[in-house]
């Protein structure tokens, strides 16, 4: 099931987020910084707005961005009612700006989980914005190294991993196993390829994802879990568009026996009162 139907053209994929954008983006989350300090990085972020892109119901921004980028709480919007400002943002200005590029990102994934693709090298391949800071570390000078010895640097693509798991456990309801024990499975089988990836990278380093001649930073397994969990993307997108939004099961209220008390008080039997 990870095999997408509908092939999306180069030029449905110029609104990619070009280097010059994700180095913006970085600048943006270090100024909200300033305001909340626990705002993520982006890489975070993007795993995160990918588990929306492939949600089973569609989470709109008052609900998920108070959860990326404030304290959580779901601002109460009227139909059609325009975003306030958020706290971390310095105006209005510099969230309409995030949110340019953050759909412009939306729209590149959803792009691409939707291409039919055969395989992960193909240009139009889903791509996440997955970092091997081992690898960055590794390639940095002995002097800059010293500067961050003794800090706990994450695996390639964890914090990615842990950023779709956040937005996964935020919202159980939405990502509960479908009744359908096929589909359940593949639901489970898919989460634990993403959930592998949040794990830490204990093997030994064979390749350096971050530059291709750079120092190995990245065990051989760890690239392989990263590529199943990509897969595993894919085919959480197509299984929850394949079911649908979940459709919630109406719970009628018992309703008493015809030789019962009525419910009103009245003192008469309820088939001699409001069940006449």
């Amino acid at each position: 099931m990870n095999t997408p139907d509908t092939a999306a053209t180069p030029e449905e994929l110029l609104t990619a987020l070009s280097t010059d954008d994700l180095e913006e983006l970085d600048n943006l989350l270090d100024d909200l910084r300033t305001r909340e300090e626990e705002i993520p990085q982006w890489e975070f972020c993007d795993g995160f707005l990918t588990a929306l892109v492939c949600s089973r119901r569609p989470i709109p921004p008052a609900e998920y961005l108070p959860m990326l980028l404030g304290d959580g709480t779901v601002l109460d919007l009227a139909e059609g009612e325009a975003l306030p400002l958020l706290p971390a943002f310095a105006d209005a200005a510099q969230q309409a700006r995030f949110l340019a590029l953050w759909q412009r990102r939306w729209d590149e994934v959803a792009q691409q989980l939707d291409a039919d693709v055969k395989s992960l090298d193909q240009d139009q391949a889903f791509a996440p914005e997955a970092m091997d800071m081992r690898g960055a570390v590794a390639c940095l000078s002995e002097e800059q190294q010293a500067e961050v010895a003794g800090q706990e640097i994450p695996s390639f693509g964890q914090v990615w991993a842990i950023g779709f798991m956040f937005a996964v456990e935020n919202w159980p309801d939405d990502w509960a196993p479908p009744r359908d024990k096929e589909a359940a499975r593949w639901l489970d089988d898919a989460l634990d390829s993403i959930v592998a990836l949040t794990e830490d990278d204990t093997g030994k380093p064979e390749v350096c994802v971050y530059r291709e001649d750079g120092p190995p930073s990245t065990s051989q397994a760890r690239v392989e879990t990263f590529g199943e969990a990509i897969w595993a993307v894919y085919d959480l997108r197509q299984l929850w568009k394949s079911l649908g939004p979940r459709v919630e099961t109406v719970r009628k209220e018992a309703e008493p026996g015809r030789n019962d008390p009525c419910w009103c008080g009245s003192g008469k039997k309820f088939k001699k009162c409001h069940g006449a």
